[in-house]
């Protein structure tokens, strides 16, 4: 489950879909401030679209002249990167494939300035006001980094990313999480301030997904920044990472399923619905009523329970924007935070009952939201979804 031995499937995909299909790597990380010693928590993101539509030129799939019936599907290389908190933005640079150098292995992606791989990743993003618009769903400002990276936990969610499944096509979505804790060395500016990555204090993650379209509900969240309630020691060797929503398999829907990766210290907990021997079973919730989003999480299998709840504050997350393959922005409320915090408790089954065993927090959490779009007469079946238990 947990390996450094799943790096192929870090791969690039989108050349197994061409023309209808996506790929992305992400990376989230904190740095401090040079001049302040301030945190701040920063993400980058390489996604892919369509790479063999129209490879010799950028097509985007918003904006006002590419509208109805005629509406033209994406094909581009994004540069996604951006800050959460105060300032919080997200900046958008996109290049035509044909200019961008992609290598399936060892994997690499290059283009202008930009470039990533398993162990660096270096690039820059300016946005200048004129171009943050609906089309290229940007905020304006810049950014630019020179990473290391060193992914000390990886995720592999198991045999629904195995080289069978990826060849039929079989899911929707496929996700997998190389570095549920990822330290990054190096350098960030952003706004025109310099902030210094150290490893043991970046926090970082790094995952990927790919696919045909996205799933909805999307959920996810992730930390390596941990301590056992009522201790100030970070614990060295633990992280967790959730993820999923509805899962499609083959075209069939799977409502309220999550997968969990969870590592205490070295000790290996995985829920995960797909392995049906361990007749893992899901509850969640999420609020974003307020000052704050919240996110509960309830997975239990033959041996754990494992609660998670966490928060962020609403004032500090974004909305990120994606455009699926089909040029339709599903998610408009997709929101993402790299500022959460809370509590994981882990409970051991009895014979009779469920009894704690140890409870942790969390902190920089990593933790998103959201839903496809739907029509006004379905909006009160869409508030019992997200607001009740499964």
């Amino acid at each position: 489950m947990f390996n450094k031995q799943s790096e192929k499937k870090n791969e690039y995909m989108a050349d197994r879909y061409r023309k209808r299909g996506y790929d992305w790597w992400w990376h989230s990380f904190t740095g401090k401030s040079k001049a302040t010693g301030k945190e701040r928590a920063f993400f980058i993101e390489f996604f892919i679209v369509n790479p063999k539509l129209s490879p010799n030129q950028v097509v985007l799939g918003q904006g006002q002249e590419n509208t109805g019936k005629k509406k033209k599907r994406p094909s581009y290389l994004m540069i996604k990167c951006g800050s959460w908190g105060e300032n919080k933005k997200q900046l958008h640079r996109f290049f035509p494939l044909s200019e961008a150098e992609i290598v399936k292995r060892p994997f690499s992606v290059r283009a202008g300035d930009c470039f990533l791989n398993e162990t660096e990743t270096r690039g820059s993003v300016c946005v200048p006001e004129e171009e943050a618009n609906e089309a290229t769903m940007s905020d304006s400002g810049s950014m630019s980094w020179n990473l290391t990276i060193d992914k000390k936990i990886a995720f592999d969610v198991g045999y629904g990313t195995s080289p069978f499944f990826v060849t039929l096509k079989a899911f929707e979505m496929y996700w997998h999480a190389q570095g549920i804790k990822t330290q990054y060395s190096g350098v960030v500016t952003y706004e025109g301030e310099e902030y210094e990555v150290i490893p043991e204090t970046s926090y970082g993650y790094a995952d990927k997904n790919w696919g045909r379209d996205f799933t909805s509900p999307w959920l996810g969240l992730s930390s390596n920044k941990i301590r056992r309630q009522g201790s100030e020691e970070w614990l060295e060797n633990t992280a967790f990472d959730i993820g999923g929503g509805t899962p499609k398999v083959f075209g069939i829907s799977i409502p309220n399923q999550l997968l969990g990766a969870f590592v205490v210290e070295g000790k290996e907990y995985e829920m995960n619905f797909s392995k049906f021997w361990t007749l893992t079973k899901t509850d969640f919730y999420f609020r974003d009523r307020g000052e704050e989003a919240r996110w509960h999480v309830e997975l239990t299998n033959r041996e754990y329970k494992i609660v998670t709840d966490v928060r962020c504050k609403t004032e500090e997350m974004l909305s990120l924007n994606y455009e699926t393959p089909m040029g339709e922005r599903k998610h408009t409320r997709l929101y993402n935070g790299g500022t959460g915090y809370g509590t994981i408790k882990f409970y051991k089954r009895g014979r009779m009952k469920f009894t704690l065993i140890d409870t942790l927090e969390c902190f920089s959490v990593g933790c998103e939201y959201g839903e496809a779009e739907k029509d006004e007469d379905e909006e009160d079946e869409r508030d019992r979804y997200r607001y009740r238990y499964y």
